[in-house]
C-alpha cells in the first residue's frame, strides 16, 4: 500500500483488511500461557483443575482479540510483535492481581464494588482500547511535531495543578484529583516530554550536531539552541523533585540524555550530562532527608528490617525463595501474622512476588519481554521516513525500557528505590494508561503506509546511532 493509498480523498481512511498471521500465532501462545496460569492458581488453592480467575482472563483474551481483529479490518500494516507482547505483559500482571488478596484495593462504583483483579482488569481493557484506536486512527503525526511547545505547557501546566488540587501519599504530593477522577500527571509529562524534545532535536540536530561552544577546555552544544531544551528539562524535573517524585525526575533525566545522544552522536556531551547528573544527586542528598533515607535503605537494608528496610528485606528474601525456576504460582507470598509480607507488592514489588513464584527464569523472561518492546520501537525508528519520527519512537521506547529497568533493579536492590511502577505489570491507572498511549503511538509510527511527514526545514541523514540498529 502506498502512502496515497493510506489516506482516502477528503482524509477519509480506507479501510482494506489484510491478514496478521503472526500477531494471531503470538496472541495464541499468550493464551495458552494465562491460561496455564490461570490452571496454575486453581490447583493451588483448591487442589483441582479449576482455572483460577477465568472469567476475568477470557475477557481479557477476548479484549486482545478484539484490538488484533481491529487492526486486521483496518488493515494498518503495523508491527505484529508489540500487542502480543504488551499482551503477555498485562496478563501477567492480572494474573498476579488474581493471586493477591483482593481488599489490597477497592473501589464502589454506585452499589459495585470492584476488588483489585477487577479494577486491573478494567485499567487493562481500557488500555488495549487506548492501543487499538491510536494504532489504526493515527495516520499524520503532523498534530504532534507542530504543537510540540503547547504540549509542553499543558503538561508543565497539570504539574503544577497538583500543588492546588493534588493529595498527599506517603509523605509525597503526586496525585492531581479533579472532581472523582485522580492521576499522576508525572506520568503523562514523559510522553509530552519525548513528544516536545522530539520535535526540538530534529527541528535544532544540524546546528547541534555540528556546531559547538567551548568554555575552557570544555566543548559543548551552543548554548542559545540547547537553553530552551534545557529549560523544559529543568522544568519538569525541578518540579517533580519538589514534589518528592525522584523516580519521575531521573526518568526524565535519562530520557534527556539519550534523545540528546541519538541525536548528536556525541558521547562526550553524554558524559557531561552524567557528571552533572551526579553533582545534581549529591546536592539533592544534603537538600532532602527523603533522598538521604532511601540511600540509607539501600546501603543497609537491615538495619532496620522491621521499619525502613521491611519492604526491601522482604523483596530480598522472596527473591531468595524463589531460586532458579520458582516455588509455583500461587505457592509464594506466605502470609506474616495474617498480612503480606510486602504491603506494596502490587505497586513497587510486583517483580518481587513474581521472583519467588516463577524464580529467575520467570523473572529473566519478564524482563526479556520488556526488551522486546524497546528493541521493536528502536526497529521502528531506524525505518522511520524522517528525524521527527525517529526520535520519537526511540524515545518512546526508551520511556518502557528505562522504567522497567529501574524499578527492577530497585527491588533488586542495585539502586535506591524510587517508587516507580513496572509498566503494564504493576496496578495504578495512570502508568498503565500511559504506556498505553506510548504503545499505540509505537504502532501508528510503525505503519509503512503512514502519511509522508511534511517537508523538511534541513536536509540530513536518519541519526547515526538509530541507523546501528537497524535490522
Amino acid at each position: 500500500m502506498t502512502a496515497a493509498a493510506a489516506v482516502a480523498p477528503r482524509g477519509i481512511a480506507r479501510f482494506r483488511p489484510r491478514t496478521r498471521r503472526r500477531e494471531l500465532i503470538l496472541l495464541a501462545i499468550v493464551t495458552i500461557t494465562l491460561g496455564v496460569g490461570g490452571l496454575s492458581l486453581g490447583m493451588q488453592r483448591t487442589g483441582r483443575p479449576t482455572v483460577e480467575g477465568g472469567t476475568l482472563l477470557a475477557i481479557y483474551v477476548l479484549a486482545l482479540f478484539a484490538v488484533h481483529v481491529a487492526q486486521s479490518v483496518a488493515g494498518r500494516r503495523t508491527d505484529q510483535a508489540l500487542l502480543p507482547t504488551v499482551g503477555m505483559l498485562g496478563g501477567i500482571g492480572l494474573l498476579l492481581m488474581i493471586r493477591l488478596p483482593q481488599d489490597l484495593v477497592t473501589q464502589r462504583f454506585g452499589g459495585i464494588e470492584l476488588g483489585l483483579a477487577q479494577l486491573q482488569l478494567a485499567w487493562l481493557c481500557l488500555g488495549l482500547a487506548i492501543i487499538g484506536t491510536l494504532g489504526i486512527v493515527v495516520r499524520s503525526d503532523a498534530w504532534l511535531r507542530l504543537y510540540k511547545y503547547t504540549w509542553a505547557a499543558i503538561g508543565v501546566a497539570l504539574l503544577l495543578l497538583v500543588f492546588a488540587l493534588g493529595v498527599d501519599e506517603n509523605g509525597s504530593r503526586l496525585t492531581l484529583v479533579v472532581g472523582p477522577f485522580s492521576g499522576q500527571p508525572s506520568e503523562l509529562l514523559k510522553v509530552v516530554l519525548v513528544i516536545f524534545l522530539a520535535g526540538y532535536l530534529a527541528e535544532y540536530r544540524p546546528l547541534l550536531a555540528t556546531e559547538r561552544t567551548s568554555i575552557g577546555p570544555l566543548h559543548v552544544p551552543p548554548l542559545p539552541y540547547l537553553l530552551p531544551m534545557l529549560a523544559m528539562v529543568g522544568v519538569s524535573t525541578g518540579i517533580v523533585i519538589i514534589q518528592k517524585d525522584l523516580g519521575a525526575a531521573l526518568l526524565f533525566y535519562v530520557i534527556f540524555l539519550v534523545l540528546l545522544y541519538l541525536a548528536t552522536g556525541r558521547a562526550s556531551w553524554v558524559a557531561l550530562g552524567l557528571a552533572l547528573g551526579t553533582i545534581a544527586s549529591i546536592c539533592l542528598y544534603f537538600l532532602f532527608p527523603t533522598v538521604q533515607e532511601r540511600v540509607a535503605i539501600w546501603l543497609d537494608p537491615f538495619a532496620d528490617p522491621l521499619g525502613s528496610g521491611f519492604q526491601i528485606v522482604q523483596a530480598l528474601h522472596a527473591f531468595a525463595r524463589g531460586g532458579l525456576f520458582g516455588v509455583g504460582l500461587g505457592a509464594g507470598l506466605p502470609e506474616i501474622a495474617g498480612r503480606l509480607p510486602i504491603p506494596a507488592v502490587h505497586t513497587d514489588f510486583p517483580l518481587a512476588a513474581l521472583g519467588e513464584e516463577l524464580g529467575l527464569a520467570g523473572v529473566l523472561a519478564i524482563l526479556a519481554l520488556f526488551l522486546v518492546v524497546v528493541a521493536r520501537g528502536l526497529r521502528i525508528a531506524a525505518a522511520a521516513a524522517d528525524t521527527f519520527r525517529a526520535l520519537l519512537a526511540a524515545g518512546l521506547a526508551i520511556v518502557v525500557g528505562a522504567q522497567a529497568f529501574v524499578i527492577a533493579a530497585g527491588d533488586l536492590k542495585l539502586i535506591p528505590l524510587t517508587g516507580i511502577t513496572l509498566p503494564f505489570i504493576s496496578y495504578g491507572g495512570s502508568s498503565l494508561l500511559v504506556n498505553s498511549v506510548v504503545v499505540g503511538l509505537l504502532l501508528a509510527l510503525s505503519d509503512r503506509g503512514i502519511e509522508p511527514p511534511p517537508p523538511p526545514r534541513t536536509r540530513g541523514a536518519i541519526m547515526r546511532p538509530l541507523r546501528r540498529s537497524r535490522g
